[in-house]
This record gives structure tokens, C-alpha cells and sequence, in this order.
């Protein structure tokens, strides 16, 4: 995917990486532009406790998986001085349909706290819509009026539930932002769902010149679930009515105030 999005041979890709081959400026630029990160965090030297977060990563590897939520959880206890404030910010991520928006709204209600869509609070900072963004500045561009509106609705709110686009957890420095200032909800769906509430939402550009929408819908899923578990918490909405999935993010809320 990588060599895909850079435009350069996968061998010579895999030559860089190991040092075996030379890369210009012009190549990095590439690279890096579709890795989300600055060009200059490659030059970066290795930073002080480097080798202590390579042995912590080392342990955290061999964790069970199903061990792993539990020892997260105790690290943030212990450590997490913002914990508390962390906390009063929930946030949901996933992909389109998964429900973020209804069960986002819903839940701000019960809580008497302002519920957020940080897509429209992007189109009033940008002042304009979703894909003029994209059209005049590109994915890239996108990603950075994202974590600048992040920014903002960070520091207007301590207390606020956010509905954010799926593609967030691809951009590092702003997921991680997110994870360390908001309890943070996976909402997830089967594909099949994910496709079938968009539809029925009215939306059939998903589907339009594209046979294979739910294959790609799928690799998308792959692909971002391992950042997708870094979530708080994880909550299935497949086979449930809306009620069904509020109750259970409710008490996923209230058991992580206690």
C-alpha cells in the first residue's frame, strides 16, 4: 500500500528501508506525504528513553490479547494524570454506518452535555464542504484542518461526546491526541451493515461505479482494525436495534467512571 500510495516500485521501497538503496529528496517527500508524517521526523535522532519503549513494546507484544484491555487500563490508572479529565470527552470512532451519529446524539442527551460532529465543526472552520476540502487541498490538507478542529473542540469542551470520521486512527499524532484526551469507543458493524445503513441513509455513493465497494469496505476494515483496538472500548452494533447498542454504551461509560 505504501509503495502504492509513494508511486515507487515495492523492491525499491524495501531496498530503502534497509539501507541498500539510494532515495532523493523528491522519493522522501512521497514517502513520507503518504505515511501522514513531516518530512524532517525522519532525520529525527532516536529519543532518550527510546530503548526503554522498545522493552515496554516487548512486553506489551506478548501480553494475551485478551489480557491486554486490563493491563492498559492499570497503566492508565497509574499513571494517567489526566485520567479523570480524559474521561468527561467521549469519543466515537469507526466507519460510516456504524452509528456513530445516532448513538453520539442520544447519548449526549442522557448526559446533558453538548454532542459534537467533528466533520460540520471542520466545514464552519474551513468554510466549506467535505469535498470541496478535498478537492482544493487533498487528503493531506484534510488531515490538518482535522487536528486543527480537533484543537479547538478539545480545548471548548470538557465535558462532550464526538462523533469522528473513521479515517482519524490513520493519522498518528492526531488518534493519539484523541486517545489521550477522550474515553474513546470503537463503534463496529459487520461490513455488510456498515454498507446497508449508508444506503439506507440515501447515500448510493458508496456503491456508484464501484462492483467491488464491499471488498474494498472489507480490506478498509482490515487494515485499520489494529488501530481501531487501541480504542477504550469496543462496541458491536450488528444485529441490534438502536436502543440495544445506547444501553450498552451507557453502561461502558458508567462502568469506566467508576
Amino acid at each position: 500500500m505504501l509503495a502504492h500510495e509513494a508511486d515507487v516500485s515495492e523492491r525499491h521501497l524495501a531496498q530503502i528501508e534497509l539501507g541498500e538503496g539510494n532515495v532523493s529528496i523528491v522519493l522522501l517527500r512521497r514517502i513520507t506525504t503518504a505515511l501522514n508524517i513531516p518530512i524532517a521526523e525522519v532525520f529525527t535522532a532516536d529519543k532518550p528513553n527510546a530503548e526503554a519503549e522498545d522493552a515496554l513494546r516487548r512486553v506489551l507484544e506478548r501480553v494475551p490479547g485478551a489480557q491486554l484491555e486490563t493491563v492498559v487500563s492499570r497503566l492508565r490508572r497509574e499513571f494517567g494524570e489526566n485520567d479523570l479529565a480524559r474521561r468527561g470527552r467521549i469519543a466515537l470512532i469507526g466507519l460510516r454506518g456504524a452509528g456513530k451519529s445516532t448513538l453520539g446524539s442520544k447519548l449526549a442527551e442522557d448526559l446533558e452535555i453538548p454532542f459534537v460532529e467533528l466533520d460540520q465543526e471542520i466545514e464552519k472552520d474551513a468554510g466549506m464542504d467535505l469535498a470541496e476540502i478535498f478537492s482544493l487541498y487533498g487528503q493531506t490538507g484534510y488531515r490538518r484542518i482535522e487536528k486543527k478542529t480537533l484543537d479547538r473542540v478539545l480545548r471548548e469542551h470538557a465535558r462532550v461526546v464526538i462523533s469522528i470520521g473513521g479515517g482519524v486512527v490513520s493519522e498518528k499524532e492526531t488518534y493519539d491526541q484523541l486517545l489521550a484526551n477522550c474515553f474513546t469507543v470503537w463503534i463496529k458493524a459487520h461490513p455488510e451493515e456498515h454498507m446497508s445503513r449508508v444506503v439506507a441513509q440515501g447515500d448510493f455513493r458508496a456503491m456508484a461505479d464501484n462492483t467491488e465497494a464491499m471488498e474494498d469496505l472489507r480490506r478498509i476494515l482490515e487494515a485499520r482494525e489494529p488501530l481501531y483496538r487501541r480504542a477504550d472500548v469496543q462496541l458491536e452494533t450488528s444485529r441490534e436495534t438502536v436502543l440495544q447498542s445506547f444501553l450498552k454504551l451507557k453502561q461502558a461509560v458508567q462502568s469506566s467512571e467508576k
